[in-house]
């Protein structure tokens, strides 16, 4: 399993805001931004009727049995998945190698709105998860060995000193 970077306050709040302007422009339900493994980074919308957790690993799986299917028919990868129903539909695509972006919007949404705005959206991402790997290179965290009981290598208070940078 590859590492999500150590991301701070500052970078989720950054992801959010580019959720949020996606979720403005294409009037998308929820937007999320999961790991490989399916672990929730964030997310923004309306999710009080969704199981994020559930959607998150099971979007994982189903992104990474397509990825299977393209190598049965000689393609390097499918960058993305469409689920369509009849009240919502899901659009999962590839941000980088490490994270995916799930897009829950209403079935009578045009997926070209979706895919449109998510290829922009999915840039701004990348590009902040690249910023966050810079800051500490090879000071990751893999989401599924993490303990729940033993966290005190992942979180800390902040310093006065810090908070007073910002």
């Amino acid at each position: 399993m590859a590492n999500l970077p150590q991301l701070t306050e500052e970078d989720i709040q950054k992801l959010d805001a580019m959720l949020c302007e996606f979720i403005t422009s294409t009037d998308a339900s929820a937007a999320l931004v999961i790991d490989e493994a399916g672990f929730l980074i964030t997310h923004q919308g309306d999710t009080s009727g969704f199981d994020l957790t559930s959607i998150g690993a099971l979007a994982s799986g189903a992104f990474m049995a397509s990825q299977a299917i393209a190598n049965l028919v000689n393609e390097k990868n499918f960058n993305c998945i469409y689920q369509q129903g009849e009240n919502f539909s899901l659009f999962v695509t590839n941000v980088d190698e490490y994270c995916m972006l799930i897009v829950i919007f209403k079935a009578t949404t045009g997926l070209g709105v979706v895919k449109y705005y998510a290829a922009t959206a999915v840039k701004l991402i990348a590009r902040q998860l690249k910023i966050s790997r810079k800051r500490a290179p090879g000071e990751g965290i893999d989401l599924s060995t993490l303990k729940a009981t033993d966290t005190q290598h992942i979180f800390r208070k902040k310093e006065l000193g810090e908070k007073k940078r910002r």
